[in-house]
């Protein structure tokens, strides 16, 4: 695939780095030469210096014969133009988006065909917000993850001394949860992946990736550890978009403390948030940290734009008594050396993003991608299209289909509606109509004997990023089928 990526930030390289991983033909825009000699000094892939909105610009880039465009800059207009232009001038098939500006959000005409042209728009702030709020909701947790619009959760949590399961078989899992439908679909040990099988024994501090229904999922923890206690007090390092949009989602339900050192972005959002106490300061300072009580905190959060600042704040609000804290970093380096620090959760905001962008790219019907472990694993949803004739995977059992070994399929969602329902803003009567079908699909945790259908969600772990390529091609259709 030909695929031109505007804007060579943290975002845009990341998935330029991703994406020519898979084989596709790159191209990055920039207006900063010095964003783009890294990404061509060790990537194969060409760059374009100059403006990205500019029509001779996109068109030495190649837009003419590109099958999409990624609009990644930092400016939300910039990327609604080029959009524009892609589909005017060029007619470029999949345009996609990323919009910070929540007004801009707020208002999907704007997005339409008979307006900017954008197909998809991606908010990684939104993407993150609401990926912390899980963290927030599930204590326990390292990661949780959702699919089939939420009807399936992949979560995954450290196994720790007490939990019931540790020292014991898989096969043990049924029996402490009877009534309850989950399987483990991967295993990280000392960072090695151990493929699950009923006799694998769960050992202390396994990383443990399990699949079940999401009204399941804490019963499901349970098992594996001790329940952390709910979240009541959170402090925000940050009043950036991200940790404003956190505190505004927050606010009714926790106790919520938000630090931020410019005095007008705390005049703005003392204005906003009512429910939350805004305190103007430095997040690395150590006596304003314990005047504000962080050893009370139960989830401290540093989400300032400078990940050096995030990392010293989150490690002092550790060593103060934080009961867990959370930090975001850019650098992939850093977040792999903060790994076993006393940083609980290192949060890379381009590797969380990025999903959202590989499920377009992707070959096949895949409908939603989360990338994990820093982008060296997948989560993938697929639907299977096709009948017994036409199809490697549809009207066999699990166990005849022929998966690379590593990758396991975890769970299947039936009944959802078929057709292009993960697109955006669908009109209300389609958006109510999905919804109750939404509501009466049925979520069956996969066994050796399950037999899949058509127009079933496929939802599988792979261990090792390698293998995506393969677990597609036996989702896709025989050029036959009709």
């Amino acid at each position: 695939m030909k695929i031109v990526i505007l804007g060579a930030g943290r975002v845009g390289s990341t998935v330029a780095e991703s994406l020519v991983s898979e084989s596709n033909d790159i191209t990055v825009i920039d207006q900063a030469r010095s964003s783009l000699a890294p990404l061509q000094e060790r990537l194969d892939l060409r760059t374009v210096v100059g403006c990205a909105s500019h029509p001779d610009v996109m068109i030495q880039a190649g837009m003419e014969d590109a099958d999409m465009v990624l609009a990644l800059t930092g400016s939300d207009e910039t990327n609604l133009v080029v959009c524009k232009l892609a589909a005017s001038l060029f007619n470029t098939p999949t345009r996609i988006a990323r919009i910070r500006t929540v007004n801009y959000l707020d208002h999907p005409d704007i997005f339409s065909k008979d307006n900017f042209c954008v197909d998809f728009a991606i908010c990684p702030e939104r993407i993150l917000t609401n990926y912390i709020e899980k963290l927030i909701e599930f204590p326990g947790a390292l990661q949780v993850l959702d699919f089939a619009f939420g009807k399936v959760s992949l979560v995954a949590v450290k196994a720790i001394r007490g939990g019931s399961l540790v020292g014991r078989q898989l096969t043990e899992l049924r029996r402490h949860v009877p009534d309850l439908e989950t399987r483990v679909a991967a295993i990280f040990r000392h960072n090695h992946p151990i493929i699950p099988e009923g006799s694998t024994v769960v050992e202390e501090n396994d990383e443990v990736f399990f699949i079940a229904s999401s009204r399941n999922i804490r019963a499901v923890m349970r098992e594996l550890r001790r329940m952390d206690k709910p979240v009541k007090r959170v402090m925000i390092a940050g009043g950036g978009r991200i940790g404003q949009r956190l505190a505004e989602v927050l606010q009714h339900s926790h106790q919520v403390r938000i630090i931020e050192r410019d005095i007008k972005v705390c005049e703005s959002l003392t204005q906003s948030l009512h429910n939350v106490l805004v305190l103007h300061g430095d997040v690395t300072d150590e006596e304003l940290l314990e005047s504000e009580n962080i050893s009370e905190m139960d989830i401290f959060c540093a989400l300032t734009d400078n990940e050096e600042n995030n990392i010293m704040a989150a490690l002092m609000a550790k060593r103060k008594g934080a009961r867990k804290v959370i930090a975001l970093i850019n650098r992939s380096i850093y977040v792999d050396l903060m790994q076993g620090s006393g940083i609980d959760i290192a949060i890379s905001p381009a590797q969380v993003t990025i999903g959202s962008l590989l499920a377009y790219v992707r070959q096949g019907d895949v409908a939603v991608v989360h990338s994990l472990r820093r982008g060296a694993a997948e989560a993938l949803e697929l639907v299977a299209h096709g009948d017994a004739h036409s199809s490697r995977v549809v009207g066999r059992k699990i166990e005849e289909i022929r998966l690379p070994r590593g990758a396991t399929i975890g769970a299947i969602v039936r009944g959802l509606p078929p057709g292009d329902i993960y697109r955006q803003n669908l009109p209300e009567d389609e958006e109510q109509n999905f919804s109750e079908q939404r509501n009466r699909a049925t979520v069956i945790i996969a066994h050796h004997d399950t037999v899949i259908e058509q127009n079933d969600h496929v939802i599988l772990f792979v261990v090792n990023k390698k293998m995506v390529q393969q677990v597609e091609k036996l989702f896709q259709v025989n050029v036959g089928f009709l």
